[in-house]
């Protein structure tokens, strides 16, 4: 078990992938999720620091699993969304924002990532 509590360790987790420090926040977000599975914000920037080393399968595994822990979270779909956007793969991003406007017609990011893609 690492040091600290989960809280404790999310938040230097947080401060060293602001710092670009990915590895350490990869170590501490991993530990975070071994002792609890079902930490959706934990798998979230997990993904997105994997998105920040551009280990794409990592990310994208990672992202899709906070949105199955919490599938009516739009900022987990959003950063799904555009993570599939920045790697290319336009045919599984539309669909994810056009989740993201079922959930909230009005959300201005979906629809500017939607219309980005055409």
């Amino acid at each position: 078990m690492a040091d600290g509590s989960a809280a404790e360790r999310f938040a230097k987790a947080m401060q060293h992938k602001m710092n670009g420090e990915y590895d350490e926040a990869e170590t501490l977000f991993k530990s975070i999720i071994d002792e609890q599975p079902a930490n959706a914000d934990a798998y979230h920037e997990l993904g997105l620091t994997y998105s920040y080393r551009v280990f794409i399968d990592e990310s994208i595994e990672a992202l899709e699993k906070a949105v199955h822990i919490v599938p009516t979270s739009t900022r987990y779909l959003i950063d799904l969304g555009k993570t599939h956007s920045m790697y290319g793969d336009y045919e599984k991003a539309k669909p994810v924002f056009l989740r993201v406007l079922e959930l909230d017609p009005f959300n201005d990011e979906a629809q500017s990532n939607l219309d980005y893609l055409g």
